[in-house]
């Protein structure tokens, strides 16, 4: 029997996708239509999977594959982003959105191959349409990419193979396929574009801040691989171990990634950061302001544990506290959108990283704070949180950086696109410190007409949408550098298509509604 919700979630992302390619139709454009209708049908393949206990993989249960909306992303992302670069005129990264596009179809369509074969008894019809969506993209990219593009592609198709078997394995519970396409596609493709342009440094050729978000994912990533396997042969919790660990992480830190940033950047790392960091007194000013912000944001949680220790049942935080993270986000992030966009980014980067490392010290009981972190942590503790990874401050931090990070800046004259483009490094913002904060605020108070199939609320979705639409007021009003150029239209439309997808999947909003709501800005 098919799902009613998931049905609803693929409607609204089939929406989505026509939407995008009634204004971007190209050769590109049968490719994505032919890579959704199969990834619809898949998705049923790998939900039954993954009731039957039949994935090869342990993933996240209380949620269905997410197949659909998480195939879609990466090649609306580069088919968008080629658009754009190729109305500018800049050749180089117009190539690059092929390539983000193509590499996208090739995974999810590697994700739905190995689906169907698992599936017994073979399902036939699944398998005609597989083959043909393959052999359509198949064909686009022969007669679309050079050789060094398909041998690009390629590559990160097989770090992507690479990775899920080791993270799928070492991780488990912790994705839903859909979000494993979308998490280890993402950090596949930035480890390829490093290696890439490793190989190829030349002088005065790239931007540094970009060059830093690469090598900082990469590093962390590579740092966490490494005392897995490390810890699998001995105990993480002892003094010894997390000295250990404390010397290895300053050994690869100052021994790997230190020298790697300097190779790219031609220039002290650390030396490039500082005069960064405190280049021009606004700069100052917003550090001294998201410090205080950080500090905030800390008193939350030892004040919700605190209460915690003074009840004697058992305590755990409500959505609307949970919320009061969104809203710190958000006023972290709109002074910095206003006014350096370029330290934003930065601080973004180096804020990933210290999640991160923090769950690494959480996750393996490093001394002296993993235990603390553990008991602090499992306060904020919801039915995504399935896994041995506490993952969702980490994909709120991503959803609010993604749009930052992807946005085309070479491909934008001014620093900015035109009409809805303008708002697209404010997606983050708009849909989950705006839109999903206001929907779960007041669904969970005062929604009553529940959406078919779900828990969440007419109430909350509408209130959603409206609260978007009056943030999109309110930037226009501070932020000088936004002409929407009358497309108040499509600016609804997104706002609307991307809100009833937060009402209707299961899968991770704060990493899916972002990208979502920033393809339709940039189309």
């Amino acid at each position: 029997m098919l799902n009613k919700p998931v049905l609803v979630e693929s409607l609204i992302v089939f929406v989505i996708v026509l939407f995008v390619h009634a204004v971007v139709w190209d050769r590109y454009s049968w490719c994505a239509v032919a890579l959704a209708i199969q990834a619809f049908y898949v998705q049923f393949k790998w939900d039954r999977l993954l009731q039957l206990g039949g994935a090869v993989f342990q993933f996240r249960t209380a949620a269905n594959s997410g197949l659909l909306p998480a195939s879609m992303v990466i090649p609306l992302l580069g088919i968008v982003m080629k658009e754009r670069c190729k109305a500018a005129g800049i050749v180089y990264f117009e190539r690059f959105g092929i390539v983000v596009a193509s590499t996208g179809m090739l995974v999810a369509l590697f994700l739905s191959v190995i689906a169907v074969g698992v599936t017994k008894p073979v399902p036939t019809n699944t398998c005609i349409l597989t083959g043909v969506a393959g052999s359509i993209i198949i064909y686009t990219m022969k007669h679309s990419l050079t050789v060094s593009e398909v041998i690009e592609v390629l590559e990160v198709l097989l770090i992507f193979v690479y990775l899920s078997m080791i993270l799928l394995y070492l991780l488990p519970r912790c994705f839903t396929p859909g979000e494993a396409l979308l998490v280890l596609g993402g950090i596949s493709f930035v480890l390829n574009q490093l290696i890439k342009r490793s190989l190829n440094v030349i002088e005065g050729r790239g931007d540094p801040i970009d060059f830093f978000l690469l090598v900082a994912v990469v590093g962390v990533v590579l740092l966490g691989l490494f005392f897995t396997v490390l810890f699998l042969f001995m105990d993480s919790g002892t003094w010894i171990s997390s000295l250990f660990f404390h010397m290895m992480t300053a050994v690869l830190g100052l021994g790997v990634v230190m020298p790697w940033l300097y190779r790219l950047i031609q220039r002290n790392p650390l030396f490039w950061l500082l005069q960064f960091l405190f280049q021009t007194q606004t700069r100052v000013y917003l550090l001294v302001y998201w410090t205080f912000l950080a500090a905030s944001a800390c008193g939350v949680v030892f004040y919700q544990n605190a209460k915690r220790a003074s009840e004697s049942k058992k305590h755990q935080a409500s959505t609307i506290t949970r919320k009061y993270f969104h809203f710190i986000v958000v006023a972290t992030y709109v002074p910095g959108l206003i006014y350096d966009r370029q330290l934003l980014y930065v601080a973004a980067v180096l804020c990933l990283a210290v999640f991160i490392f923090l769950e690494y010290i959480r996750y393996f009981r490093i001394k002296p704070f993993g235990q603390t972190l553990r008991h602090l942590l499992s306060l904020f503790l919801d039915e995504r949180d399935s896994g041995p990874l506490i993952l969702t401050h980490i994909y709120l931090l991503l959803g609010m950086s993604l749009p930052v990070w992807l946005f085309p800046r070479s491909c934008a004259p001014k620093g900015t696109l035109s009409g809805a483009g303008a708002l697209v490094p404010y997606s983050g913002v708009l849909a989950v410190g705006v839109g999903d904060t206001i929907a779960s605020v007041f669904g969970s108070t005062m929604g009553e007409i529940k959406w078919p199939g779900t828990k969440k609320t007419f109430e909350g979705t509408m209130t959603a949408i409206f609260a978007q639409i009056i943030a999109v007021a309110l930037i226009l009003i501070f932020d000088s550098s936004v002409n929407l150029n009358s497309s108040y239209a499509w600016i609804l439309a997104s706002v609307s298509l991307v809100s009833l997808l937060e009402a209707y999947t299961t899968q991770i909003d704060n990493l899916l509604l972002p990208l979502y709501l920033q393809i339709m800005f940039m189309a």
